[in-house]
């Protein structure tokens, strides 16, 4: 065969390939409201950067006839580009190619590109949309299954690691994305789930459906097992590379800073009127947040779960970091069983990969409750202190208003290795509010049931511990505080914290590793 016959050869089998499934599946997808695996890749790269690895793979399975079945790429597309500029690895399934069905190729595929992200230290993006492990390979299938699992395991808090569900992901296959780091989901489109709503039907006698089931907002607002729900494919990608800039490549590096344009000196004064006169009056903890950062650009993660607390990105002074808040407006900024999840795992996230933790502090205590106790408050509650404890990376805290009780030290207290707490001169810090204190400190008790007018002893004792307890003023005493400010300076207050702690550096005792509560 001459030179140029190779060569058209060549390209007779990439525009084959490139195929996917043919024209008829691919026109499937798009009734769906669905891109195909090939558009998303496009999509998502910057133009003429992706470079396609392994698209000549094929399955070598010979059961139940499979073998003469042709499955373009094996169901998965996989390479690299550069994302705004930056490099990334990515895995797409082809619905249109065998259901995008997981084989031993098809997830050697997935495990090389990995690999090969853990080596240059570069994140690694999984598009999923797929109908799960291949039948006719049988435990091959599983095997592809567990080696991409190890090597989730293997590059957590390494490089990070995104899914985007595009569409099915059921079985086995959802613990790979269970296991990175971040989690897209297409509102009426991608679903997640272990059993079927037709096994769960025969095995329990319950009914649902799969939006009801698995559907991106039941992940979003009940499980919590995903972060993002998008209207579409394309605000899922476009919310993905968003992601991706607030990240470094890896571990050993940091984000990368980019030029916001705003005065790091820029006074907040509508900070000085936002909390109330009234204690037990709420307010929107996000536009404190969104007042203090940089051009008020706040990426919200987990926006739909547990919304009495607040966690997301954004940039100060230019630089990445990552946002805690307790959120007033909700069961008054309450800590209960998911919101000490949710902070725990962001804690942890931002740790792993650089990011500054700035936390607000808003917060009258945990969630009382039987049901809470008996779900394991305790053992929740306890991932919350232990993550901030473990993160070395520059922690700045900021209390507004309440600060109570085991809720004061659970969020970024000087006592779990805050570098540096502010408080607004709003702040309470105390054990408990004054009327809780006042029905147990037994001299106001006594004093209160020795008094002609009980009602008027116990204002007045009220008043008393509220003048004394409920101010900043008695933990800045004894160094807790590092300083009260005027709400109005605390942008500038934490520019220059983080300014000064940029240099931080910290270890850990050695050890292989801790034992998190589970």
């Amino acid at each position: 065969m001459k030179v140029v016959e190779k060569i058209e050869l060549l390209k007779e089998r990439r525009e084959k390939v490139r195929a996917m499934g043919g024209e008829a599946r691919i026109a499937k997808q798009h009734e769906k409201g669905k891109m195909s695996a090939r558009e998303r890749v496009d999509y998502f790269f910057d133009e003429g950067t992706f470079r396609e690895l392994d698209m000549f793979v094929q399955h070598r399975s010979t059961n139940f006839g499979i073998d003469k079945v042709e499955i373009p790429s094996d169901g998965v597309i996989t390479g690299h580009g550069l994302v705004n500029g930056r490099p990334v690895f990515v895995f797409s399934q082809d619905f249109t190619s065998r259901g995008g069905s997981l084989g031993e190729m098809h997830a050697a595929k997935i495990c090389k590109v990995m690999d090969l992200a853990m080596k240059s230290g570069v994140p690694v993006v999984g598009l999923c949309d797929s109908g799960g492990a291949r039948v006719e390979e049988s435990v091959d299938a599983l095997k592809g299954y567990g080696d991409i699992f190890f090597r989730n395991s293997r590059a957590s808090g390494v490089i990070p690691q995104i899914s985007a569900i595009m569409g099915p992901c059921a079985g086995g296959a959802v613990y790979s994305p269970a296991m990175t780091d971040f989690i897209f989901m297409v509102k009426k489109q991608s679903h997640m789930f272990i059993t079927s709503p037709y096994v769960i039907k025969t095995v329990t006698g319950e009914e649902s459906t799969f939006e009801e089931l698995g559907g991106a907002m039941v992940h979003n607002e009940k499980s919590g097992n995903a972060h993002f729900a998008c209207d579409s494919e394309e605000e899922t990608l476009d919310q993905v590379k968003e992601l991706l800039e607030y990240l470094p490549n890896n571990n050993m590096e940091d984000a990368p800073v980019v030029e916001m344009g705003d005065d790091p000196a820029r006074l907040c004064p509508s900070l000085d009127t936002i909390i109330p006169d009234d204690a037990r009056m709420a307010y929107d903890m996000k536009d404190v947040v969104e007042e203090v950062v940089d051009n008020g650009e706040f990426f919200e993660v987990q926006k739909y779960y547990a919304t009495n607390a607040i966690v997301g990105f954004a940039r100060l002074n230019n630089r990445s970091v990552g946002i805690i808040a307790n959120q007033p407006a909700v069961s008054a900024g309450c800590l209960d069983i998911n919101a000490s999840d949710k902070i725990s795992r962001f804690v942890r996230t931002c740790d792993a990969y650089n990011l500054p933790i700035i936390t607000f502090v808003d917060v009258p205590g945990y969630l009382p409750g039987v049901q809470q106790e008996w779900d394991g408050i305790i053992r929740h509650g306890a991932k919350l202190l232990w993550s901030y404890a473990e993160a070395t990376v520059p922690k700045l805290t900021v209390v507004t208003r309440k600060d109570y009780g085991g809720s004061y030290i659970a969020m970024s207290s000087k006592h779990l290795g805050t570098d540096m707490v502010l408080a607004w001169p709003t702040a309470e810090i105390a054990v408990m509010g004054a009327k809780g204190a006042v029905e147990v400190i037994s001299t106001y008790r006594k004093a209160i049931a020795g008094a002609e007018d009980q009602d008027a002893m116990r204002a007045e004792k009220i008043k008393q511990y509220e003048d004394k307890f409920n101010t900043p003023f008695e933990a800045a005493k004894r160094g807790y505080i590092d300083d009260v400010i005027l709400p109005s300076e605390t942008r500038m207050r934490l520019v220059d914290a983080l300014e000064i702690l940029s240099t931080k550096s910290e270890a850990l005792p050695p050890k292989k590793h801790g034992n998190i509560p589970h």
